[in-house]
């Protein structure tokens, strides 16, 4: 199955519809499988007296708060059906992230949207992950910043609500839920996680991308990565790794004022990491150890054979100073050396014959 690579676009409209279409038809053409939005309202996702991150404030200045930023940065539900529709004519997957309840209703209930992304800020929002899992919808979870039990208390919660739709909720009844076989059953059909580093750009030295395989054989779940350093060469690290989903911030110019214009690729760069994980994931293979087709012919010209080493007569034995090892490989195996010794030539052999015995 092929890495599922996702353009993540995030704010990156800066609030205009235009924008946010035209982000649609460069992922469709750079080749993403998806490209994703963020679906919230500022009001229901941060108070009004927030500040920015520090990587929010070095993007874009430090006078407003977070809040003044997020609401410019507001899709209206006109806007998401009309990206909708893009991603449609174009052949390209629509995700979003939701914020708050009232985001996931828009997203499953207004849109039909079958999966959700769930940010990593919302790995502790029990409530809004038990809704998310009620409705049945398939969720991508980023972990950053989270701890392995964070993630355990999550996926239990997630459990509870895709077996339990009725249930009042409860720790002890998520506990249950994801020790059952039922509740696995659910998290396997329908979660997928993803590591990240949540840094804007991410240090290389901080993205430790081992967690990736400690996620997979924690919880045997499908993984990938949200990948905010700078640059592809970590998500072709992290499909080496066995990554099924690559999701990486996309932008039309880097040089845009916005949070995470910087820690994005233009089109140009995307389209490259497209082609870079095409080619990572061919080279992957089946994992069998065999010859591949273009290696037979190679093999029996770069391997040896047993051959006289100097004229050897009917009749005389064999002994080390008679053989030699010389390409090419299609006579006797030099795996053959040690029964030879000793053993009666059946015919005469010249000089660098092969030995056939």
């Amino acid at each position: 199955m092929s890495v599922y690579i996702i353009a993540e676009a995030g704010v990156n409209h800066n609030g205009s519809p235009e924008t946010a279409l035209r982000l649609v038809d460069s992922a469709a053409d750079a080749g993403a499988d998806a490209v994703k939005f963020q679906t919230f309202s500022a009001t229901a996702l941060v108070r009004k007296n927030t500040p920015k991150a520090e990587y929010q404030k070095k993007t874009t200045g430090e006078k407003e708060t977070q809040w003044e930023m997020l609401s410019r940065l507001e899709l209206s539900p006109v806007i998401h059906e009309a990206l909708l529709e893009r991603c449609r004519k174009r052949g390209i997957d629509f995700l979003s992230s939701p914020f708050d309840h009232g985001s996931l209703d828009f997203l499953t209930d207004g849109l039909g949207m079958k999966t959700v992304k769930l940010g990593s800020g919302e790995i502790t929002n029990a409530p809004l992950l038990l809704s998310a899992a009620r409705k049945g919808v398939s969720v991508i979870l980023s972990t950053g910043m989270a701890t392995l039990g964070e993630v355990e208390t999550a996926l239990s919660c997630l459990a509870f609500g895709y077996t339990e739709p009725h249930c009042a909720p409860s720790p002890g009844s998520f506990l249950r839920a994801f020790a059952s076989a039922e509740g696995r059953g659910a998290l396997m059909n329908n979660v997928t996680l993803l590591h990240c580093t949540s840094e804007y750009p991410a240090p290389v030295d901080e993205v430790n991308l081992k967690a990736m395989i400690t996620l997979r054989n924690a919880f045997r779940l499908p993984v990938g990565y949200s990948d905010h350093t700078e640059g592809t060469a970590v998500s072709i690290a992290a499909v080496a790794l066995g990554a099924s989903i690559i999701e990486k911030h996309f932008t039309l110019d880097r040089e845009h004022a916005g949070p995470d214009h910087r820690a994005s690729l233009d089109p140009v760069l995307f389209s490259r990491l497209v082609e870079e994980v095409r080619l990572a994931e061919r080279s992957l293979g089946t994992g069998a150890k065999v010859p591949s087709p273009s290696e037979w012919s190679t093999r029996d010209l770069v391997r040896k054979s047993i051959v006289a080493s100097r004229l050897v007569r009917k009749g005389e034995r064999f002994t080390s100073d008679d053989l030699a090892f010389k390409r090419p490989g299609k006579g006797m195996s030099p795996f053959k050396f040690w029964e030879l010794l000793g053993k009666t030539a059946g015919k005469d052999y010249e000089p660098e014959e092969s030995i056939n015995e």
